[in-house]
């Protein structure tokens, strides 16, 4: 996580949170089931992109090798931001305990070790 004064004069408050996963099938899901609910406050902004590792860039950028979920949220006030980012960690652990419950591939790699 980074924490950082943005430049926009608005939100003058950030924060990216970068979230490796094993694939970017699992990214795209939580990217996918996290973007649903909007933010509440007009106060706050979040963006979310899926990326490659630092190891992969300079491989040819395909989809499938975008496995880190990188969420950036600005806020005008830090409280603001605090409050938006405890809202997404805690949707973020939902996602994740799905994915561990149900997925049928993290099942499988499971019983593979």
């Amino acid at each position: 996580m980074a924490t950082t004064q943005s430049t926009d004069a608005g939100f003058p408050y950030s924060l990216t949170i970068s979230l490796p996963l094993p694939t970017n099938r699992l990214a795209s899901s939580a990217l996918r089931a996290l973007e649903v609910d909007a933010e509440l406050s007009p106060l706050v902004r979040r963006d979310f992109a899926l990326k490659s590792p630092k190891s992969a860039e300079d491989q040819l950028d395909s989809d499938e090798s975008k496995t880190i979920l990188e969420t950036t949220y600005r806020a005008t006030t830090n409280r603001m931001l605090r409050v938006a980012v405890n809202g997404f960690m805690e949707s973020l652990g939902v996602v994740l305990g799905v994915m561990e419950e149900l997925d049928v591939d993290v099942l499988e790699e499971e019983c593979k070790e």
